[in-house]
């Protein structure tokens, strides 16, 4: 127990008289921390502390990486930012060394500023330094970590730009075409050529031509290849499923290491906002929830290998007890168990003109970093999902028009209630109801589409750019063969299997909940056959499967 004598050197307490410091005393936590430990994490739910012994830091993650900006000494206090403010805590703290913290509840410390006189005054004064401390942090901070030169109209450029911002990798883009940036920027004059597009200029001046994915990446400090040759379990996908895994399995104590072949998020990543994810509610972006869940991941001990393809499975043989995942470069992830979680991809749509236009006005899917780019642009959508109202909430800050066109009469049946009343209020946003895309034209960029309607009328309409959000397809053919899958290629598991196994096949047990035909080899997510396709679903089958992992590895 915290005594009186204990506070009594602590310059906030200095007014309160002892019958105070007794009641604050008898509704306080004593808390005893390791050096290195954790005390609160950024985003976490406020509350306020006194350091009584040892030492604390505070610390933000700007840029992507961890920046420390205040240290709390004995007699220090933390926590009044986000009491005073009514949100969570704006940066994490942890220990530099064995540390003893008085911790108050956010009710407790109004009591604290009510009987201690000068507490309010010292309180308010630190509460002014450390916002500025984290306002001067922040702009000190690099935003941008490389610069991307090439071309608005090129393919590469817009796929390059796509993989940074979704890796949260922080990034300036030129266009060849702008003399006056390109000069200012001291772009090397070697680089200028139109061969050399897209090229990655770092901060120290050397670049990258053309880069390949997994070179870029480890230029970036990215993990491209596992460090241990032997797992408890390995996921494959780091969309909300994989991601969720891979937390729920580092933090009960597994090996754990996931494989994603692009950036963490999966679809989910590039919505722009999820309005209706539990514990969010003024919502959250995609790339936001993926960020947090992959630094959350990574906190507790998961690997995330980036930019790798996972080309084959070998089961474990009879007298075998692991898998191997084999990668595109050649490394092999022995693993006693196995998450599929790799998702679907939008479905290609074979319209006339469409290929030669990809991303050249063509595009599938959205990101934020594509919003600047419609600026002041007639913006059209295929698709009556989530995902393409999201996207649609998105533009509508920044084009002159967003059409949203559907095959249907109404989009309830596709689209949840809350983005249909979100949109009704856009007043550049319309939508184009039993109609459908039927081909695009353009030199070199998109510049019309031609829409056909149900009852057969035909209109060509203008258009700077096209997104496509129809359709799912698992990729799922680099699969073994006995592992069953349902004719659109969707991974069946638990009953499933057994409805569709061959007759005569015979199993030791009955596959659990979200296990596939190979034992200890699971699916969770969208790629699953019967999910229910929604971010929280796919949160929850991650966990779920670790939970299945678990019983599989304990089985005798």
């Amino acid at each position: 127990m915290i005594t009186t004598e204990a506070l009594s050197h602590i310059p906030l307490f200095e007014s309160a008289r002892d019958e105070a410091l007794e009641t604050i005393l008898s509704r306080s936590a004593d808390v005893r921390v390791k050096a290195g430990d954790w005390i609160v994490l950024e985003g976490e739910a406020a509350a306020f502390y006194v350091v009584v012994e040892g030492r604390c830091e505070i610390v933000k993650m700007i840029a992507g990486a961890e920046q420390v900006v205040d240290v709390v000494e004995p007699g220090g206090f933390f926590g009044e930012v986000p009491l005073l403010l009514g949100s969570g805590f704006l940066a994490g703290v942890r220990t530099t060394m064995p540390s003893r913290l008085m911790r108050l509840e956010a009710v407790d410390f109004h009591e604290l500023v009510a009987r201690c006189p000068n507490a309010n005054h010292q309180i308010l004064a630190e509460m002014a330094r450390r916002v500025t401390g984290l306002q001067q942090a922040s702009i000190a901070a690099p935003i941008m970590s490389v610069t991307v030169l090439g071309r608005r109209d090129d393919f590469a450029c817009y796929d390059l730009r796509d993989f940074l911002a979704r890796n949260q990798i922080g990034f300036r883009w030129l266009d060849p075409g702008d003399t006056a940036a390109i000069q200012a920027a001291g772009v090397p004059l070697e680089l200028l050529h139109a061969d050399n597009y897209p090229a990655v200029l770092f901060a120290d001046r050397s670049y990258l031509i053309k880069p390949a994915y997994p070179e870029l990446a480890q230029r970036l400090g990215l993990q491209t290849a596992p460090r241990k040759t032997t797992y408890d379990v390995a996921i494959v996908g780091a969309g909300p499923a994989g991601l969720s895994a891979a937390l729920y399995g580092a933090s009960e104590g597994l090996q754990t290491v996931l494989v994603e072949c692009r950036a963490p998020g999966g679809q989910a990543g590039t919505s722009s906002r999820i309005e209706n994810y539990l514990g969010f509610p003024a919502g959250v972006s995609g790339d936001d929830l993926a960020s947090r869940a992959f630094h959350q991941a990574k906190r507790f001990g998961a690997e995330v290998i980036v930019t790798r393809q996972a080309t084959s499975i070998e089961p474990r043989d009879g007298s075998g007890t692991t898998h191997a995942i084999v990668l595109d470069c050649g490394n092999r992830v022995q693993t006693k168990a196995i998450v599929l979680a790799t998702g679907v991809t939008w479905r290609r749509l074979t319209l006339p003109g469409a290929d030669a236009l990809l991303g050249r006005g063509v595009y599938y899917g959205a990101s934020r970093t594509e919003a600047l780019g419609a600026r002041g642009k007639d913006i059209f959508l295929i698709g009556g999902g989530n995902s393409a109202g999201q996207a649609a909430m998105l533009f509508s800050g920044y084009a002159r028009s967003v059409t949203i066109m559907v095959r249907g009469e109404k989009l309830a049946a596709s689209m949840s209630q809350y983005l249909i009343d979100e949109l009704k209020k856009k007043e550049n946003v319309q939508i184009e109801y039993t109609c459908e895309c039927v081909s695009v034209t353009g030199s070199g960029h998109l510049e019309s589409i031609e829409v056909a309607y149900k009852n057969g009328e035909q209109k060509t309409f203008p258009a700077d750019m096209l997104f496509i959000f129809i359709g799912s397809e698992p990729e799922t053919k680099w699969l073994p063969e006995a592992l069953i899958r349902d004719a659109q290629g969707f991974i069946c598991t638990g009953r499933d299997v057994l409805d569709l196994q061959p007759a005569g096949a015979t199993r030791a047990r009955d596959p659990y909940l979200l296990e596939t035909s190979i034992p200890g080899i699971f699916a969770a997510g969208d790629v699953r056959h019967g999910s229910m396709k929604r971010v929280a679903s796919s949160v929850g089958e991650g966990s779920m499967a670790i939970a299945l992992v678990h019983q599989y590895i304990g089985e005798p």
